[in-house]
Formats: C-alpha cells, sequence, structure tokens
C-alpha cells in the first residue's frame, strides 16, 4: 500500500497567516466569555436605530471630564454612549445613569487583565457595535477631524465609505498647560486648560507580523522618555470603524485584525482623511491620580517598570518648552500635517 505523500510545510507567510487567525479567534472568544463580568446599570440599548453612530469606552473616576466628554462628542453626532464602568468612586456612574443617551455596565474585574478593558468592549462592539461606525475612545479623548464643527460624524463617515476607508486613523494629541502639571482646580472645560502640543517630531514603523502602525514621539516623550525613546506611549489609533462580525481590537485601539484594517493610516504625513484625539490626561488632578494608578497597577503589563514615569509626574514638571505651539483650529493641525483632510472640502 503506497502511503499518502506528506502535507508540505508551510511557508513562513502561511505560518504567520494562521497564527494570526488563531490569535483574532481568541480575542473574540475572551470577549464573548467577559460578558459574564459586565453587571447592566442602565441599558438603553433597545432604542439605537439603523445608521447610529455609536461611542464605546471604559472608564474609572472621571466625573470632572464626562460633561465635556458627553457633550463633545453629541455636537459630532453620535447617537448612544455604551460605557463600562470598572469601579468608580466618584459621582460618574450616576451621572451617567441619569443620560438619556447612555448604556452603563459596571465590573469590578481587572481592568489590566482584560487587556486594559478592551476585552470588555470587545464584547459590546460584538454585540451591538455590528453594522455601525462605532468610534472607540478613553473618556481623556476628543476625537477631531476636518471640519468638525460644521460636518457631523454620519457626513464623514459617509465620505470614508464613498472612498472606501473601513477606519479613521487618528493621531493621538497630548495637550498640557502652561503651567507645572497639578496646577489648577477641576473640573473645567479640559480644552481651555490645555492649550499647548508638540508639534512633532514623530516617527512612524510597521510591525512585520500584523502589518500594526506604531507612531511614537511628542511631549510624553520628551519629558518622561528621553532616555528611552523606545519606551514612549503609541500615539496612533484606529478609533471609528465600520464595525464587522469578526473584527477585534489588538491592542487597545492602536491596531486590529484582521490585519488589513491597519493599513488604513500611515501616521502624521498621509494624505488620506485622517483625525486628532485630543488627549487631556494633564488636567490639574492627573498628580494624585498619578499616585493612585501606580498603586493600583492597572495601567500597564508591567506596571513596576513604569515607577520612574508617576515618579517623574509627581515632581510635578513643566510641559511647556520653546517648541511648544498653541491648539489654534483643525487647519493648523492639517498644515502641520498631524491629521489630513483627503481632498473632503
Amino acid at each position: 500500500m503506497t502511503e499518502a505523500p506528506a502535507a508540505p510545510p508551510l511557508s513562513p507567510w502561511m505560518w504567520m497567516a494562521t497564527r494570526i487567525r488563531w490569535k483574532r479567534r481568541r480575542l473574540l472568544w475572551r470577549a464573548f466569555r467577559s460578558r459574564h463580568v459586565l453587571r447592566p446599570v442602565v441599558d438603553r440599548t433597545s432604542e439605537i436605530a439603523a445608521g447610529d453612530v455609536l461611542v464605546f469606552a471604559t472608564l474609572r473616576n472621571e466625573i470632572a471630564r464626562l460633561p465635556y466628554f458627553l457633550d463633545h462628542h453629541r455636537r459630532l453626532g453620535v447617537a448612544h454612549f455604551l460605557i463600562v464602568d470598572n469601579g468608580s468612586t466618584d459621582a460618574g456612574p450616576g451621572f451617567l445613569a441619569d443620560q438619556p443617551d447612555v448604556s452603563l455596565w459596571q465590573t469590578s474585574a481587572s481592568y489590566r487583565e482584560a487587556r486594559f478593558g478592551m476585552d470588555w468592549l470587545g464584547w459590546l462592539l460584538m454585540r451591538h457595535g455590528a453594522g455601525h461606525w462605532c468610534l472607540t475612545v478613553d473618556a481623556d479623548e476628543l476625537l477631531i477631524y476636518p471640519q468638525w464643527q460644521t460636518r457631523p460624524l454620519p457626513a464623514l463617515c459617509a465620505r470614508l465609505e464613498q472612498t472606501g476607508a473601513p477606519a479613521l486613523g487618528a493621531l493621538m494629541l497630548d495637550l498640557y498647560p502652561r503651567e507645572p502639571l497639578g496646577t489648577g482646580l477641576a473640573p473645567a472645560d479640559p480644552l481651555e486648560l490645555l492649550r499647548g502640543f508638540d508639534p512633532g517630531p514623530y516617527r512612524a514603523r510597521r510591525r512585520a507580523r500584523d502589518g500594526a502602525l506604531i507612531v511614537q514621539g511628542g511631549a510624553r516623550e520628551r519629558v518622561f522618555f528621553a532616555d528611552t525613546p523606545e519606551r514612549g506611549p503609541t500615539l496612533n489609533k484606529l478609533p471609528l470603524v465600520k464595525w464587522r462580525r469578526g473584527h477585534a481590537y489588538a491592542n487597545a485601539s492602536h491596531s486590529m485584525l484582521p490585519p488589513a484594517l491597519n493599513r488604513a493610516w500611515d501616521g502624521p504625513g498621509d494624505t488620506r482623511l485622517s483625525g486628532v484625539l485630543l488627549h487631556t490626561k494633564f488636567l490639574p488632578g492627573i498628580v494624585e491620580r498619578s499616585v493612585e494608578e501606580r498603586t493600583r497597577g492597572q495601567h500597564f503589563g508591567q506596571p513596576a517598570a513604569f515607577d520612574a514615569y508617576y515618579g517623574a509626574i509627581a515632581a510635578r514638571p513643566t510641559l511647556w518648552s520653546e517648541e511648544t505651539l498653541t491648539l489654534d483650529g483643525w487647519e493648523q493641525l492639517c498644515a502641520l500635517g498631524l491629521m489630513a483632510d483627503g481632498g473632503w472640502r
């Protein structure tokens, strides 16, 4: 009896594609399984209509930002917010539960072990996001894009669909005050308190295995990671996505699977339509918050490795420098190449 010929070995490309497929399945399974730790506080998702643009967010103790976060994205045209509260001890959960366009879940499970909340949001995206344009952001991020004051998100999404873009890429742009960190009182409109930003330099590279973009540079690297720039924060995100079943965020909202989605943006300088996430991390409460987060150890894969970072924030440095620019609208950011209108005029 003649033996069947052995199957040819997988090529490196096929082997990598197989690993990526299995990784996506694992991420989807983690998201599905995480539904058990989410307790619904108020579920208004039955009010979501076809074509609505949705926001998905995980947060903790963000009452100082929440009124501005909701108002900003409502003005952009968001119809419904799906929010996971991770053990807040402030007035945030009650405030959110009273909002007619918010559905709220709570969990006390580990933020870090849930892939920094992405397992929880993965389930909500799986359950409620399919077929919608979904904006996945943190409470300290405010999305803007070319002509955002006059063209709402549905118009932006229609433009993306017209050009065949499955997602909108965005630079997370750190905003900071002129004064030393921790100065002043909150709450106040974050965009009134935080006016400075670094126009550059920003550098971009792609990982070979999945095409994930990694953009680094900017203010936090300049001040906190000057000696170890490779450990600086990743600043690119794919926050706005036309969600399909089988999509999964792989590294927060920095990268996605299937990997072709990662090609939606090449970083600063890309001429395709893109946006900016105004990052309002450095509100006056940042010092106290950093002390708490250092103790909780929930925000990095190896929290102890970032003790020096937290210590540097506690020293209340001034981020404003000679290179700092004052934020002056979307046209300025387009002129700097930090986002682009892609011919959408």
